[in-house]
Formats: C-alpha cells, structure tokens, sequence
C-alpha cells in the first residue's frame, strides 16, 4: 500500500466524518450554552454575532430576492438528485444516506453559528433588570384600557406606499433604543424581502420570518397595510438576536409605539390587543372593555381575520404549526408556539416596571 493511497484514505476519512464531528461539538456547546445564559449573552449574542450578522447580511442584501428561499429549494432538488441516482444508477443507498446525514449536519452547525445560540441568550426580563412581577389578574385592566386608548388615538389609514417611509422609522426607533435593549446597532443591514414562495406561506397562516442562514428579513407579500409595520418590526427583533416569539413581538410593539408616527403606533397597538382578546382568563372583563374600541379599528382587525382566513389552508396551517412547535421546543422555548401569546404578560410587566400610569404592588 503506497503513501500516497494512505494519505489519500485518511483525507477520505477525514472528509466523510468532519461534518459530523463539527455538529457533536456544536450539540455539546448547544447544550453547554442552554445552562450559561451570561456567556452567550457576552460572547456570542454581544460578541460574535453582530460581526456574523454584518458579514452574511452584506452580502444577501445586494440581492433582491431571498437567498434563503432559493438555497432551500435547491437544497430539495439537490436531495431529490441524489435519491434519482439512487433509482436510475449505480449510485448507492449507503452513499446517499451518508452524503444526506453530511449535509444535515454541516446545516445543523452553521444554523447555530449563524444565529441560532441566541435562543440560550438572557431573557429580556434580565437584560432590563426587572425587578417587579405580578400576576396577570392584576394588572390587565389598566394595561387593556391603555392599549385601547392608544389604539383609538393613532388610529390612521396605512397604504403600501407607506412602506419605504415606515421601513426608515422602524430602523430608526431600532437605533434610538440599542442601549436600553442591549443589541448591537446596526448588527448588518435589515433588507425586507418578499418571500419566493408567498402563496404556500400564506395558506400557511405565516406573515413573516427570519431566515438565519443569510441573515434575511421576509415578509410575506399578502400582508395588509395594518399589518406591516408590525411584521417588519418583529422580523427585524429577530435579525437583531432576539429569537424568542414573545420577546419578538414585545419588541415590534414597543419599537413601533415609541415612534411618533401614528402609522406604526396603529399598527402595533391592533395587532398586541388580538392577543389580549385571546386572553382565556378575561373573557368576561374584555367584552366591556371593547364597548370603548374605536369601531373602524375593530373593522381593520375583522378584515385582517378574514383576510388570512380566506387564504388559510387548514392542512397546511396545521402541518406548519406542528413543525414550528417542534422547532421552538427543541430549542428550549417550552411553549413552543405558545410563546407567541407570552407577549401579553411581558407587557403587562414592563407596564409595571417601567411605565408610570402603574403603581400597583407586585404579587407574592
């Protein structure tokens, strides 16, 4: 047996097994993380990430159209090749297994690198020092009451050519609020794109999402005018490294009701009140409440329900939600999909910690 063999054998080897040796230590930090907030909180989501998200984000935004949604359907075809070869040639099925395994475990390590150890990050209840909680029962009226009157105050027609000047205000209540939030600005540039395959998503009850690979934005091309800032600034909380669901959606709403343009405090204030009409605990307490609901504002959320579900696929949406679930759990969001409605108790406590319409004492 030659040298040359060997050496050719052990790159062979090494080739076949790097991807996963590559994803058992990305498991074993994965793991390592989830128990050392404090550390990914400084040397990941404050550290390497905004420089990870600057270098992929400079190079997706110099295309228009979403280089995740191209890379995924390449990804299938690539497989479907494979499995082809398979079927059609000598290609063998040990070998397909293998070169699949591979590519699943080089996706596994870049997804975490790219973006996916901020999910092991400090809550934001921590990075803000919150002091006080208090259970829901306590505070909701006040907060409702609140909501409700911002949302009849800056009640305001949006239009899609609204949306460059909305983009622009949204950066900029992004970067007024860098330091109080603890992410890094500008961490990259925040390109919204549409998404390639709007139809299948929206059947799909998804308005938007975050694609980590390329550091990507996108929205779907169905959403209502209502609808946009809301979305845009919940993607954008999720560019900057905040990955939880409930924690996007504070974000979006707080980011859009400091502004002072009505168009984004409309928005965010319609879209934060559906989850607290969907609160299970204040049915009865939320039927007065919406005698006081400007009647045009409940008119833009009826058409926004019926808007989604008229285009709503029921297999779809079901199968969707099952998967998302799956992700978030596996990624220690333990609600799973149900971590998008926690946005009601994150505000009711940022009410109570922060803002000065409540004194009330925080529950034992």
């Amino acid at each position: 047996m030659t040298k040359n063999f060997k050496a050719k054998k052990i790159q062979r080897f090494v080739a076949n097994f790097l991807p996963f040796l590559m994803a058992g230590l990305t498991f074993l930090l994965v793991n390592l993380g989830s128990d050392h907030s404090v550390w990914i909180e400084k040397y990941y989501s404050n550290g390497l990430y905004p420089v990870i998200a600057f270098l992929l984000s400079a190079f997706s935004e110099l295309l228009p159209f979403s280089l995740w949604d191209v890379f995924w359907s390449l990804f299938i075809l690539f497989i479907l090749y494979l499995l082809g070869r398979v079927i059609f040639s000598k290609f063998k099925f040990k070998l397909f297994i293998l070169r699949t395994l591979q590519l699943a475990a080089l996706l596994y390590t870049f997804f975490y690198f790219s973006w996916g150890f901020n999910y092991f990050r400090d809550p934001i209840e921590k990075r803000l020092n919150w002091t006080r909680h208090i259970e829901k029962k306590d505070m909701f009226p006040t907060v409702l009451d609140s909501l409700i009157s911002i949302a009849n105050a800056s009640r305001v027609e949006l239009k899609v050519a609204d949306y460059p000047a909305i983009d622009s205000l949204i950066e900029q209540s992004y970067r007024e609020n860098a330091a109080r939030f603890g992410y890094k600005y500008p961490n990259g540039s925040r390109r919204a794109k549409t998404m390639l395959y709007t139809w299948f998503f929206a059947k799909s009850g998804v308005s938007g999402y975050f694609g980590p690979f390329f550091n990507e934005v996108h929205l779907n091309g169905e959403l209502l005018p209502t609808e946009y800032p809301f979305v845009l600034a919940h993607e954008k909380a999720h560019q900057f490294g905040i990955s939880g669901e409930a924690e996007a959606n504070f974000m979006a709403w707080y980011i859009c009701n400091s502004s002072k343009d009505n168009r984004l405090k409309y928005s965010a204030s319609i879209q934060l009140l559906q989850y607290f009409f969907a609160d299970p605990f204040h049915h009865e307490a939320i039927r007065e409440f919406l005698k006081r609901f400007d009647k045009k504002a409940m008119a833009d959320i009826m058409a926004q329900r019926n808007h989604w579900k008229e285009l709503r696929n029921e297999t779809l949406d079901k199968a969707q939600t099952t998967a998302n679930n799956a992700y978030l759990k596996t990624n220690k969001i333990h609600e799973g999909v149900m971590n998008y409605n926690s946005v009601v108790r994150l505000t009711l406590e940022w009410y109570l910690n922060e803002n000065p319409l409540t004194d009330a004492s925080p529950s034992k």
